[in-house]
């Protein structure tokens, strides 16, 4: 039997999540929430055999098996909090709450009720993302030293989340899923250009104890979108551009090399080594229809998520400190190293 889902939310991002989900097998979209008559209609114009509600208890007790939460972070925590206690399963949008507190709750519920609890770190999924994942759990990269990211764009501006939590909280679950170490100290500047608006440009540093450093920049003030991140390891580096339509990872056998020797005391200790570029084959399928499958499989066979509560709540973590350290003009906040 099919299993039945809800979407919560058909303003930006639900309408993708209704789509793939019908798209997806083993599953079907049985019914949509959201408080706007507008976003309704669309929804009957496009799936009208999708049952529509304004009620978000009489639309968790239409029969449902899982629930897809798409609205704004400050219902994140309440909505799923519900649809847990109502058994259901429950995927829920990026970042998960709005306070690590709040996601522990959300993982004791999930966990005590034997339900699958999956964020929506849609970049998890992306033919990209898994690559980088691939080359440097083979070793490919060597240690890796250091993650530069730039996530600009003009808009969308966010009225109860600033551009950290919004843009940067990629970044954060991309870092998370790539590699084995978790962050030790953050630290992040930011300013809001809008009166009475959140920040909407901010530099986010995260400190490790391997002597790796991860550096997001994030904006909504900026005039062209840019999606660029480069990872340099002591092997190999890797540039990915996300904007880019085919060659979205180049691989470069480029970097330094030092020396101790003794006898070349004389000689410059660091040197430069100049290799070859590749750009492997990444696949081009959509990452929230991989994430839809996937999350289905999850509720199918009682398995972990690859983007599960626990991902969600470190992310959180990372943000709190941010938010904190932003407020106190960049000075760096400590966290716990476990992953």
């Amino acid at each position: 039997m099919s299993l039945k889902i809800g979407v919560v939310g058909y303003g930006y991002w639900g309408p993708n999540l209704v789509r793939n989900f019908t798209a997806t097998d083993d599953c079907q979209v049985t019914a949509v929430c959201d408080m706007s008559d507008d976003r309704l209609a669309q929804v009957t114009k496009l799936y009208p055999s999708i049952a529509l509600f304004q009620d978000f208890d009489e639309f968790l007790a239409s029969g449902l098996d899982a629930v897809a939460i798409a609205t704004p972070v400050r219902t994140h925590f309440p909505l799923a909090m519900k649809a847990l206690q109502a058994g259901k399963h429950v995927l829920v949008e990026k970042p998960m709450a709005e306070t690590a507190d709040q996601a522990r709750q959300l993982i004791a519920e999930a966990e005590q009720r034997g339900l699958t609890l999956m964020v929506d770190h849609t970049f998890v999924y992306t033919g990209a993302v898994r690559k980088i994942r691939e080359l440097y759990a083979a070793g490919d990269l060597g240690d890796v030293q250091y993650f530069d990211s730039t996530r600009l764009n003009l808009g969308l501006y966010q009225h109860d989340i600033d551009v950290i939590w919004d843009l940067a909280v990629h970044d954060l679950s991309i870092i998370d899923y790539v590699l084995d170490e978790a962050p030790t100290t953050v630290s992040a500047v930011g300013t809001a250009h809008v009166k009475g608006m959140p920040e909407d440009m901010a530099y986010l540093t995260l400190f490790y104890a391997s002597g790796m450093m991860a550096h997001i920049g994030v904006n909504w003030l900026s005039p062209v979108k840019v999606r660029r991140t480069v990872l340099g390891g002591t092997k190999k580096m890797v540039v990915w551009d996300d904007l880019e339509p085919s060659e979205k990872i180049k691989v470069y056998d480029t970097g330094i090399t030092v020396t101790d020797d003794p006898e070349k005391i004389y000689d410059m200790i660091v040197g430069y080594r100049v290799g070859d570029m590749w750009a492997p084959k990444v696949p081009m399928l959509e990452a929230l229809a991989i994430e839809a499958q996937h999350f289905v499989e999850c509720i199918r066979d009682g398995s972990v998520p690859e983007t599960p509560g626990a991902i969600g709540l470190r992310v959180v973590e990372i943000l709190e400190a941010a938010t904190l350290s932003m407020k106190n003009r960049g000075r760096p906040v400590e966290l716990g190293a476990k992953k």
